[in-house]
């Protein structure tokens, strides 16, 4: 099944509408991906796309979908490096006839809104997660999120934390779930050598079932649950696979530690990067989001319900929105290593003609609501709200 999204085009006007995009960087994660994304999206409707950041590994993506990078220190939190970013913001805006600033992160946000406007630009803020905020500063700083003239949050979990916590009214605030690449993450797509590869390079033994946790190794991941949980199995024919980098150093140290405490060195493989996660999500039997506070959308478990594994995940945040307990997966409760246990050992005992359905489901759900071709036409049409006053028709037909 596939699901095809047609973006409206600019509309008809003297010069495209442009539109800059700004974060802090473009390194790695999911505002950097969908950043990525939303711009090729908006060259291939007709747009002009401008990134500015600091830069980063993904910078070469960005002009390889035709956009712009301009280089500004937007990662900087200095309030006087980001009084002069929103000065060089204003006269880029100006200079290069900028629609729309699309902030994707609180210190370029407070550029970007300042920039907007002393130029009288259209402006644009996605909430990728639920802000903490214990004290007053950090609320005001986070506060700057809620100022767009369109506030966009990635899932209903994050919408409903914008609206209480920072009083975003539903004229403004608008839910557009994050998307996955369904040219990349196809199972027909991922040749066998591939994944022949990717096992030999991670030493992953023959016929032994893989439970695979992706994710950055930090402690609110759920490393240590996920250790404790497969400990309670008690499977000895099992191998685990933790894809992330280190975030916080000495954290993959007690890891390892809890690993070999608990008698299990034989069966984990920590990896710090994987450049093919289309392949290593077929090699797993199972996929885990064990994450102890909730994501904003969790682009993991989305990803490998669109390649077809089963997928257990915390039940909190925006896992509640993507999986279909029973259906695609299990969500369990967080901190639970004993039902964390119970949910993988279940995933493990699908047959095969289990399995076969479920992936049937779990493609199905995500080509059904979780694209980035939505997306991309969703953003467009929120920003063809700003310019044009009314929203475009998006249109999805099921192939």
């Amino acid at each position: 099944m596939s699901i095809e999204v047609s973006i409206p085009p600019a509309a008809s006007t003297e010069r495209p509408p442009a539109v800059l995009q700004i974060l802090p960087s473009l390194v790695s994660g999911g505002a950097e991906r969908g950043t990525v994304e939303l711009a090729g999206a908006l060259v291939e409707a007709g747009w002009t796309a401008y990134v500015a950041s600091a830069g980063g590994p993904l910078e070469r993506d960005i002009m390889r979908a035709g956009a712009k990078h301009l280089t500004l220190p937007l990662a900087s939190k200095n309030p006087l490096v980001m009084r002069r970013n929103a000065s060089k913001l204003a006269r880029l805006i100006r200079q290069l006839r900028i629609d729309i600033v699309h902030a994707r992160s609180r210190a370029p946000a407070w550029s970007g809104w300042a920039a907007a406007r002393a130029t009288g630009c259209s402006f644009v803020t996605t909430f990728h997660n639920a802000y903490g905020a214990r004290t007053a500063l950090k609320m005001r700083y986070n506060s700057v999120m809620a100022r767009g003239d369109r506030v966009i949050a990635i899932s209903e979990f994050v919408a409903e934390h914008a609206a209480n916590i920072y009083g975003i009214g539903r004229e403004r605030l608008r839910t557009i779930p994050r998307g996955v690449d369904l040219a990349v993450f196809d199972p027909d797509g991922v040749g066998a050598q591939r994944i022949i590869d990717l096992a030999g390079q991670w030493r992953l033994p023959d016929g032994a079932p893989i439970v695979m946790l992706p994710g950055r190794l930090t402690r609110w991941k759920g490393g240590l649950d996920f250790v404790a949980a497969v400990a309670k199995i008690g499977r000895r024919d099992i191998c685990c696979v933790l894809v992330g980098a280190e975030q916080r150093r000495g954290f993959r140290r007690e890891l390892e530690s809890a690993i070999r405490e608990r008698g299990l060195a034989g069966h984990f493989r920590i990896v710090e990067e994987c450049r093919d996660m289309p392949a290593a999500y077929m090699l797993a039997d199972a996929v885990v989001s064990a994450s102890r506070n909730p994501e904003g959308f969790g682009r993991v478990i989305a990803e490998a319900q669109a390649m077809g594994r089963p997928v257990v995940a915390t039940d909190h945040g925006g896992a509640r929105e993507t999986v279909l307990p029973g259906a695609t997966g299990w969500l369990v409760q967080p901190r639970d290593p004993a039902a964390l246990a119970a949910a993988i050992g279940e995933a493990l005992s699908l047959t095969a003609d289990e399995r076969q359905a479920l992936a049937r489901r779990a493609i199905a759900n995500i080509a059904a609501g979780f694209t980035r071709d939505l997306m991309c036409a969703r953003t467009i049409s929120v920003y063809k709200e700003l310019l044009f006053g009314q929203s475009a028709e998006i249109e999805v037909a099921a192939q």
